[in-house]
């Protein structure tokens, strides 16, 4: 009776969807404040109803419920209850229920946070998330539901897939489906104010703290499955430019252009269809990924299904909404006046600049993820994109990225002067140019990619020394001695925020530079007794041994490390065979440090008691997941900022009192 429970919830959130997309809509457009009014306790409805759905699909795999098709499929009764939680979300209809009990979280928060907020526009707002609530809803009523039962129910499941049996795979789609969810709010911004006529900086403040929270989720779901990624499969790498990889990163790429032209059109007021576009496109470039992992279309290690009725479904869907939106961008776009004037050599023009490089790198790699597709369903025959074509368009636009970063804090509003920022930025130009050349003359340059090397290096220098001294100038004047903190407390944090994320960007870059051009492999055949050495560390093979864990048994390497005469670490690497699933799993062992990786992977056993095995050596490999965190703390900095306080309190004022406005 639960399952059955569960889906009459599910159907309950559709109606409240259905009115919720309805009524307060039309209320704005007729003034009825009672229809309006609605729209608040409307998406409470259909996140409890959704939040309903999910609770009792998870009570089903913590009960071993197999008489449930999908609990049947995709748990076990020796997976550990971690897993089975994760399970939830671990296959094609769990990930949906998940992802409408998320938009709809993201519904109930904007209801809840928004009371200083015209009534009028919270309405269409949440009318529009409605909307997007109404096809995921049907999406998973018609084609997916998780409640469907089985006869006869078997005596045990099927198992989750062993690569998903991780901690990481656990924390990773939530993440990653609060960022693509999360764009929904500013997408249900931007048609909000389409529908209304008004593109208003009031609307770029409202919007940008909404942006900004879901990028923080996408950016670590992203760096949280490049990590799972790098130590569960057993290659060592971090990123593969795989089909869905790419759907995850084009969506972050928009929503960064989106953050910083929200930036503009809340304090210039410029860039206002811009920034619309782009949340038009951030958002459908997160459905795009939804249809890339559920059509089949693409092969990939992340896809859930390859059910072609499925596709169709999103693929309308994505019509829908994809065309809906441009068609009234085309229509209410043309009236919306273009904002302040600002000269060549401007912070705005900067960062217009940093958009169209982000739009163009967005651009390259949705050509190179779909060409495929286009290529074969127009007749031509099959092409293949990989590696090559990603990292030289990532190679060729990322450096100039780079470079506005460190111009764009130190440039003023409306107009600039080359003079000024020339004797502004004169000492970092100075201080990445010796880095530069200090690379060049005294780091081996081996590798077809030796160029790089340098280039990333002086990059990531640059970054620091502008946003270090940028810091400093803000507080020349201070002579407080905690002028920083009595700054980060009042209205710094949106700066402080910005400069954060920046250097996490240079420690990515130095993380990705030198990772991919200094790392070190060895797929070597050792007896136990055996040693080899990879970047002068010593790897003595000890044997292997079979180990029995919770729903596996596993053949365990034992492995020392040695620097020299003295050893430094003992690894672990495992082969695993699950009992249920009767598939094999890789589990890595990596001594992590935080300027180099150690890293062992198990391959097959061979004659003889041999087996063959991966060795690595990753220098700062771990930045590249540092720099991620660091880019998420400014970006978490960044929503505290005073102004958006101060926007909230503003709605907690006495009835006939009067707001200060900022």
């Amino acid at each position: 009776m639960i399952p059955e429970l569960g889906h009459f919830a599910l159907i309950l959130a559709l109606g409240l969807a259905l009115i919720q997309a309805s009524v307060p809509l039309a209320g704005s457009y007729s003034g009825n404040r009672n229809w309006m009014n609605m729209a608040r306790p409307l998406a409470w409805g259909q996140f409890i109803f959704a939040g309903i759905a999910f609770a009792l699909l998870l009570q089903a795999f913590l009960t071993d419920d197999f008489s449930v098709v999908y609990v049947a499929s995709n748990s076990n009764t020796l997976m550990p209850t971690l897993y089975k939680v994760s399970a939830v979300w671990g296959a094609h209809e769990g990930s949906l229920l998940l992802w409408a009990t998320f938009l709809a979280a993201w519904g109930a928060a904007v209801a809840t946070l928004s009371r200083n907020l015209p009534l009028q526009v919270v309405a269409r707002v949440l009318a529009v998330m409605g909307m997007v609530g109404i096809g995921f809803l049907l999406f998973m009523l018609l084609t997916s539901n998780p409640f469907d039962r089985i006869f006869p129910v078997p005596l045990e499941g099927r198992d989750l897939n062993p690569l998903l049996q991780d901690f990481g795979l656990a924390v990773h789609p939530p993440l990653l489906y609060m960022g693509y969810v999360g764009f929904s709010v500013a997408f249900a911004f931007a048609i909000a104010a389409l529908l209304g006529g008004k593109l208003d900086a009031s609307w770029a403040r409202w919007s940008r703290p909404w942006t900004t929270t879901a990028w923080i989720f996408l950016t670590l779901g992203i760096a949280l499955g490049s990590w799972w990624a790098y130590y569960e499969l057993g290659w060592g790498g971090w990123w593969f430019w795989d089909p869905v990889e790419n759907a995850s990163f084009m969506p972050w790429l928009a929503g960064t252009a989106l953050m910083h032209s929200l930036a503009v059109t809340e304090k210039r007021g410029a860039f206002k269809s811009w920034t619309v576009l782009l949340a038009i496109t951030a958002f459908s470039l997160s459905l795009l990924g939804t249809f890339l992992v559920r059509s089949g279309v693409l092969t990939s290690v992340h896809a859930f299904a390859t059910d072609p009725a499925r596709g169709t479904f999103i693929l309308l869907f994505l019509c829908l909404v994809i065309g809906g939106s441009l068609a009234l961008y085309a229509w209410r776009a043309p009236a919306v006046s273009g904002g302040g004037r600002f000269d060549l050599l401007s912070r705005e023009s900067l960062l217009l600049s940093n958009n169209l490089l982000l739009t163009l790198l967005t651009a390259f790699i949705l050509l190179g993820t779909l060409a495929p597709l286009i290529y074969e369903a127009m007749g031509w025959g099959k092409i293949s994109v990989g590696f090559p074509w990603f990292n030289t368009m990532f190679v060729a636009v990322t450096p100039f990225l780079a470079v506005l970063m460190g111009i764009g804090p130190w440039t003023r509003w409306k107009q600039d002067d080359v003079g000024r920022l020339g004797r502004a930025l004169w000492v970092p130009f100075v201080v990445a140019g010796l880095a530069f050349l200090l690379t060049v003359v005294f780091m081996p340059l081996l590798g077809d990619g030796w160029f790089l090397v340098p280039i990333g290096i002086g990059l990531a220098v640059w970054l620091l020394a502008s946003h270090v001294l940028v810091v400093r100038d803000r507080l020349r004047h201070k002579t407080s001695p905690g002028a920083f903190f009595s700054d980060l407390a009042g209205n710094g944090r949106s700066f402080y925020g910005m400069v954060l994320a920046h250097l996490g960007v240079a420690m990515f870059i130095v993380g990705a530079t030198m990772v991919s051009n200094f790392g070190q492999e060895k797929d070597v055949r050792m007896s136990p007794g055996d040693a080899q050495e990879v970047a002068g560390y010593r790897f003595v093979f000890q044997g292997v041994r079979n180990e029995r864990g919770p729903n596996y048994i596993a053949a365990r390497g034992h492995f020392q490390v040695f620097e020299g005469d003295r050893q430094i670490a003992e690894l672990w690497p495992e082969k695993r065979n699950y009992f249920a699933s009767q598939k094999p799993m890789t589990e890595a062992s990596i001594d992590w440090g935080f300027t180099r990786d150690l890293y062992v992977s198990l391959g097959e056993p061979l004659d003889g008691g041999d087996w063959a095995l991966r060795l690595y050596y990753k220098p700062y490999v771990r930045w590249i997941w540092l720099g991620a965190v660091l880019m998420a703390l400014g970006g978490l900095l960044a929503i505290t900022d005073r102004r958006y306080r101060l926007a909230r309190k503003a709605a907690t004022l006495p009835a006939g009192a009067t707001a200060i406005r900022s």
